[in-house]
C-alpha cells in the first residue's frame, strides 16, 4: 500500500486504514507531508504510530516536515501556506516530533522490493521537496530504477517510461514504472475522496484507490489559525 500527503486528516486515513486489512498486504510506503494544512497532524501520527513497524517499508520526509523541523518557511508560496506550516509547528506534540525525526530526512530512499530496484521520493530527483514528476514530461535520471514512488502532486498517476538502453534481451529497452498514489488528506485531481494505491509485486498491477470518508466532521476540527481555503478546498478535491 502506497500512502502520501496525509496532510493531517485523520478521518481520511482512518477510512483508508479501515478498507486494507494489513493482513493482505506485504507493507507500506509512505511518501510524506502526513502534517500541516489540516487541522489533526497529531492525531495522524498517533494513527501511523499503531501500524506495527513490520508493515513500513519506508517512511520519508515531504516538504512539510522538511519546512516544519528545520523551521524555514522560505518556499511556501503563499502566506497562508507559511501560517499553517507555522501553526501547525507550534501544536506538534513531543511525541509528535519524536515520530517525525525518526523519518528519512532526505525526501528520498532507495529500497529493494521483491527483487526490484525502487526509488521513493517525496517529490523528485530535480528536488526531493518541492517539484513533483511531470507524467508528460518526465525529467531526471529513473533508469536505474524499476519501481519509482512520488507523490507531492497530489495528483495520482501509474504509467511505464521506456528507457534506451543496450540489453538486446529487451529489445534494447529499460522499463521504469512510476506510481503516485495522490493525496490521502487534500487530494488535487476534483476528487473529493481519499487517494491512495496498491501495487501487487507479483502481477505488478497497480489499483488508484479511492476512499469516501466524512469530510464535513474533518471540517469541523479546523480553528480560526488556518487559512479557510484548506477546509473549504476538501469538498470538491481542488
Amino acid at each position: 500500500m502506497i500512502l502520501s500527503d496525509i496532510h493531517g486528516n485523520c478521518n481520511a486515513l482512518k477510512k483508508i486504514l479501515e478498507s486494507v486489512q494489513l493482513t493482505d498486504i506485504n507493507g507500506i510506503i509512505i511518501l510524506g507531508d502526513i502534517i500541516d494544512y489540516g487541522a489533526r497532524s497529531n492525531e495522524v501520527i498517533s494513527l501511523l504510530s499503531e501500524i506495527p513497524k513490520e508493515y513500513i517499508i519506508v517512511n520519508i520526509f515531504g516538504n512539510h516536515e522538511e519546512a516544519i523541523l528545520m523551521n524555514n518557511f522560505d518556499r511556501f508560496s503563499s502566506l497562508r501556506g507559511i501560517q499553517s506550516a507555522q501553526y501547525t509547528s507550534s501544536i506538534l506534540t513531543k511525541e509528535s516530533r519524536e515520530y517525525l525525526e525518526k523519518m528519512s530526512s532526505s525526501g528520498k530512499a532507495e529500497f529493494s522490493l521483491a527483487g526490484r530496484s525502487c526509488l521513493a521520493v517525496h517529490g523528485s530527483l530535480n528536488d526531493c521537496f518541492w517539484k513533483s514528476i511531470d507524467p508528460e514530461e518526465v525529467e531526471g535520471y529513473y533508469m536505474d530504477y524499476d519501481y519509482v514512488f512520488s507523490g507531492h502532486s497530489h495528483i495520482p498517476h501509474a504509467f511505464y517510461k521506456f528507457y534506451s538502453n543496450d540489453d538486446q534481451k529487451y529489445r534494447n529497452k529499460k522499463r521504469t514504472l512510476f506510481i503516485n498514489p495522490g493525496s490521502v488528506g487534500q487530494p488535487r485531481n476534483h476528487n473529493p475522496n481519499a487517494s491512495f494505491a496498491v501495487l501487487n509485486i507479483f502481477t505488478e498491477a497497480v489499483k488508484l484507490m479511492n476512499v469516501r470518508y466524512d469530510i464535513e466532521e474533518e471540517q469541523n476540527y479546523f480553528t480560526r489559525e488556518i487559512d479557510e481555503f484548506y477546509k473549504v478546498r476538501l469538498e470538491r478535491g481542488i
